[in-house]
């Protein structure tokens, strides 16, 4: 989960909330929290409307399971408990879920495999077409229209 996300269920400000991890950075190794990348950032960002003068100026912390766990021995508000335990029990349902319907798993992985296949055949048919486009524009070439006897 994003820092921001969790703030907003904590209700605290996503600046207190990385103040916390940043004073107790041990507690939280790469598989327990992780900054997106600006690639990943900006793709993220592409998903959402966002305003044109303000925003993030700095890139957001991501937190695993584990992470969100170790953060609620931090943050001790009684907000901040009780939206950590619908978040553990959230993730104990999801776990449950996956296992029981590992037929869906399946099912969408294979989805996924040929979604991406589809993109790469249809973005080289359309790079055919962009080529044969650009053969029919070339202005440097005299054109050849009509009948010639």
């Amino acid at each position: 989960m994003l820092d921001s996300d969790l703030a907003v269920l904590y209700q605290v400000e996503v600046k207190r909330l990385n103040e916390t991890v940043k004073r107790n950075i041990e507690r939280f190794p790469a598989d327990f929290m992780f900054q997106l990348t600006q690639r990943e950032f900006a793709d993220l960002k592409s998903q959402f409307v966002t305003s044109s003068w303000g925003g993030k100026r700095k890139l957001p912390n991501v937190f695993t399971e584990q992470g969100i766990a170790m953060l609620s021995g931090l943050l001790n508000s009684k907000t901040a408990i009780a939206v950590n335990i619908q978040i553990m029990r959230t993730f104990v349902k999801m776990r449950q879920f996956a296992l029981e319907h590992k037929d869906l798993t399946l099912r969408i992985e294979e989805l996924e495999h040929y979604l991406i296949q589809y993109a790469k055949e249809t973005n080289i048919e359309i790079d055919n077409i962009n080529k044969a486009i650009d053969l029919l524009l070339d202005r440097t070439k005299p054109a050849k229209i009509g009948f010639k006897p």
